[in-house]
């Protein structure tokens, strides 16, 4: 079977929203989801794009993505954000996974960039061996932290 990876349009975001509302279905947070896909034209390909998208395509049908953006590392200086990369659940074991992997590494290093980094849930073992197998280091000793909007407000109102 073959697939198209390219880079996202904003024509592309209904289809890429549908794929994270799957990623979040298949992470056990299926009513986590709050982005739209306004948020995503507007974020994502307006004068200064937040993020920058490839998608995977099999006969029109956007079956893949990775969403990717820059940070900045006060140890490296600019890296990559691996966000996420979305393979549709009827696609997965079809090597699309591993070409838009692939695609994200070609696009750091075009970048020029010190380091990509993302986050994987401890029990997906298929994408923890995926990453070990590439190359990737797991840091273990790391947790990620997370403050949620109504966790600002509360905080601030508190100061």
């Amino acid at each position: 079977m073959g697939f198209l990876i390219r880079d996202a349009v904003a024509d592309d975001m209904p289809q890429v929203l549908e794929l994270i509302r799957e990623l979040a279905v298949f992470e056990k947070e299926p009513d986590a989801v709050e982005v739209t896909v306004e948020e995503l034209v507007s974020e994502g390909f307006g004068e200064h794009p937040l993020f920058h998208c490839f998608v995977a395509e099999v006969d029109n049908e956007i079956v893949g993505i990775a969403l990717v953006y820059y940070r900045f590392s006060t140890w490296k200086g600019r890296s990559i954000h691996l966000e996420d990369l979305i393979v549709k659940e009827s696609m997965r074991g079809t090597g699309l996974g591993s070409a838009l992997y692939s695609e994200v590494m070609k696009y750091a290093k075009a970048k020029g960039v010190r380091r990509v980094e993302w986050v994987v849930l401890d029990w997906n073992q298929n994408a923890i061996d995926f990453y070990e197998k590439s190359g990737a280091t797991l840091l273990k000793d790391w947790y990620l932290v997370q403050m949620s909007q109504e966790g600002v407000r509360k905080f601030v109102a508190n100061l």
